[in-house]
């Protein structure tokens, strides 16, 4: 990535600014219980934190520290092999896991490579957006020869990224005001990804991004990032671009745009972006909590009223999911779809 391709440049608009804002207030929340702690002061939190920022950090989470640290240094190590190497488990657009240096945000290339992992191997996905295939294909994660520890200390963190995230579905759900096992029901089957990320260093900080502005189309997701930092959050209140500090051994938590939707907006999918560091890499990874690939993304029937009726159409997540993988490859020419194309207008 030494040579600049202007594939890489962002407009003047979305340029980042080198002038860093450091996010005062993102939630960091305690997810122990003790005396001091109760569990009704953690939905409260979780809810706030929702609805107010859409990003919040978790300490006392239960996940090994060694787990982590496991699957970071495997990664970091997968990441350092020369590029041919890499490219032997790349992935495609008939299997969209594995490795991929090429992707695509808002039709602006990312400074960055990736691996991509399924976190039920298999996992079961429409063959197509079409709305009339019903086709299905089963995804099956690619492993590379070097490093060898890498599926073990994959498979070990998956599973712990897993119980976290159903830690917090259950207390989003309680915030909503909802039983707790309320949205577990639509995750029986999912189809959440892992995505180990690596951002080389770039002589073009200003020009290009790590991952241009997006908001998340999953339901949960939970990153860990490395001390670097460059994570970019779109503040409600102002909309300036406010950077996420690492906190040593934190998990940072966004609410996804399937959240948006089951809350009817009470919770918002909000926008963040990838700086990216001439002087240093950075290396983050990411858990991305996805339901049942038949399931209808829809209003919940508890959250609809005469004064607040909803706001989307139901939409199925496989299909959407299926589309959304599709415009990672290509340059569409067009805005890839998003839940605001499920949105009801007001009469």
């Amino acid at each position: 990535m030494g040579e600049v391709d202007e594939a890489f440049i962002q407009a003047v608009e979305h340029r980042p600014k080198l002038t860093i804002t450091e996010a005062e207030g993102i939630p960091l929340i305690d997810l122990s219980i003790s005396n001091s702690n109760s569990i009704e002061a953690l939905v409260e939190e979780i809810g706030d934190a929702s609805k107010n920022w859409g990003f919040f950090q978790v300490i006392n989470h239960g996940v090994p520290f060694e787990t982590r640290e496991k699957l970071e240094l495997a990664s970091r190590k997968f990441f350092a092999q020369a590029t041919e190497e890499k490219l032997k488990v790349r992935r495609d657009e008939v299997n969209p896991l594995g490795y991929y240096e090429t992707e695509l945000t808002k039709n602006v290339r990312d400074w960055k490579e990736v691996y991509d992992l399924a976190v039920k191997n298999p996992t079961v996905i429409p063959t197509s957006p079409d709305a009339g295939d019903n086709g299905l294909q089963e995804l099956v994660n690619q492993w590379p020869e070097y490093p060898s520890e890498l599926r073990v200390a994959y498979e070990e963190d998956a599973k712990e990224m897993e119980k976290l995230a159903y830690k917090l579905l259950e207390l989003i759900s309680l915030s909503l005001g909802l039983p707790a096992n309320r949205l577990s029901e639509f995750f029986n089957n999912h189809t959440s990804i892992s995505r180990l990320n690596h951002y080389p260093t770039c002589p073009i900080p200003n020009l290009a991004l790590g991952v241009g502005r997006h908001k998340d189309s999953g339901a949960l997701i939970i990153l860990a990032q490395d001390d670097v930092g460059g994570l970019q959050v779109k503040r409600k209140t102002d909309g300036e671009w406010v950077q996420v500090r690492p906190t040593p051994h934190a998990y940072i938590v966004n609410v996804g745009d399937i959240i948006q939707v089951w809350s009817n907006e009470r919770y918002e999918s909000v926008e963040h972006r990838v700086m990216v560091n001439s002087e240093k890499e950075r290396f983050s990874m990411r858990f991305s909590f996805n339901p049942n690939h038949d399931v209808m993304v829809e209003p919940l029937e508890e959250l609809i009223t005469e004064q607040n009726p909803a706001k989307y159409r139901a939409y199925n997540w496989g299909k959407f999911f299926a589309n959304r993988r599709r415009s990672n490859f290509k340059k569409l020419g067009v805005e890839n779809i998003q839940i605001s194309h499920f949105k009801i207008t007001e009469e």
